[in-house]
């Protein structure tokens, strides 16, 4: 079978999901060969999600911290306080140009859900969300979002009731309704051509970051920074360093309670090469070969895969992927929150915990750029509950 990154990617599905991935990538295709297609998403994303965001220079964490500066790239500030919504409004004008009337998606954290629910709501669609039983409680303001803007949304109890089986399930669901439905997913994961998608709406976060450190600095990064879960902000921040060899690139990812233990979602760090969900990537797996049951504090971050191209930017060495714990994201959300006046995603804060380890390390003028993904809103109640059993022990 073929692969899209090295030996990386694939479409290990049944062969009526094979009809349907042919159908989107051939609709793919001609959207970006349509300069109409490309006008109307880039219109879209300027005068309804607020791009470009702003790169912000963190002076205050700087200064304290003493190393290299420290630009934030503010995906926190588009319109539902995250990256997932340049993916959205890209894959649903893609439904529309396909003449189809439903969307369905599958969410972690439920920022992807809640963009899905918000471009559906835009362009009139019928919306189901699907979202792990356990995420649902984790992120019952989400939940409510999602509702609030017309969207269904069905928990899954089966497995871990995390993002991994709401994955599953909606695959399930779209192989049922396949002639009227299109499949919105959230990361750069599952069976070809749908990292490619999501890469693609996502790259304008790299490219914008790319022009704004050349105008504000007149040069490039040392290094960028992105947490990574399947991958999806991460890979879009990257599209704009990755031929500029002199820029290091780092991904960070969840190690939850610690690598020595069970509870992590270290996928790049202690995972094997396997199938999941329609790809061949890096894949936490038990000593049989099944899919370990992963942890982090982030429901966003909580998967047992990762996008192929990540899988294939370890292998060939241009991106080192690096993990932080539950605690160290923590406390650097708290970091941020109290330097600077922005409270990041508990995501986010994987990303900022590995700036604010390494800045220090490096000289002043040496230059960070982390991708500052999404806010923390609603990752306040899992924050608070974590604080009081901190105080608690």
């Amino acid at each position: 079978m073929k692969t899209q990154f090295g030996t990386f990617g694939g479409q290990f599905v049944p062969p009526p999901v094979l009809a349907a991935l042919a159908e989107v990538e051939v609709a793919f295709n001609e959207a970006m060969a349509d300069p109409a297609f490309i006008a109307e998403y880039q219109e879209i994303l300027k005068q309804y999600v607020g791009r470009a965001n702003p790169l912000y220079f963190a002076r205050n964490l700087t200064e304290k911290l003493g190393g290299a500066k420290i630009y934030f790239k503010r995906e926190d500030l588009n319109h539902t306080g995250a990256h997932k919504i340049n993916n959205t409004i890209g894959q649903i004008l893609l439904a529309k140009r396909m003449g189809k009337k439903r969307v369905i998606a599958e969410t972690g954290a439920g920022q992807h859900g809640v963009a899905t629910a918000t471009a559906a709501a835009l362009f009139g669609m019928e919306c189901e969300i699907y979202q792990g039983t356990i995420d649902m409680e984790r992120q019952r303001l989400n939940v409510f979002r999602m509702e609030m803007l017309g969207a269904k949304v069905t928990g899954v109890s089966q497995g871990t009731a995390t993002l991994v089986d709401a994955v599953d399930y909606a695959i399930g669901q779209w192989i049922e309704r396949i002639d009227d439905t299109f499949y919105l997913l959230g990361s750069a994961v599952g069976p070809h051509p749908y990292p490619t998608i999501v890469r693609t709406f996502q790259k304008v976060i790299g490219e914008e970051a790319r022009a704004q450190i050349l105008q504000q600095e007149n040069r490039l990064p040392d290094v960028v920074i992105a947490c990574v879960g399947g991958g999806s902000n991460a890979i879009g921040l990257y599209q704009g360093f990755l031929d500029d060899l002199e820029v290091k690139i780092i991904g960070v990812e969840a190690a939850g309670k610690g690598l020595e233990t069970k509870d992590h979602a270290a996928t790049m760090m202690l995972g094997r090469t396997g199938v999941i969900h329609g790809m061949r990537t890096r894949v936490v797996l038990e000593d049989d070969d099944t899919i370990s049951p992963v942890y982090s504090i982030s429901a966003g971050l909580d998967y047992p895969g990762i996008g192929p191209e990540h899988a294939y930017l370890q292998e060939t060495g241009r991106v080192e992927y690096v993990a932080a714990t539950d605690e160290e994201a923590v406390d650097a959300l708290y970091e941020l929150s109290r330097t600077e006046g922005i409270i990041p995603a508990i995501e986010t804060a994987h990303a900022v915990a590995e700036a604010i380890r390494i800045a220090p390390t490096m000289r002043q003028d040496q230059i960070i750029v982390v991708n500052l993904s999404g806010r923390g809103d609603k990752d306040v109640e899992a924050i608070y509950a974590y604080q009081n059993g901190r105080k608690q022990h």
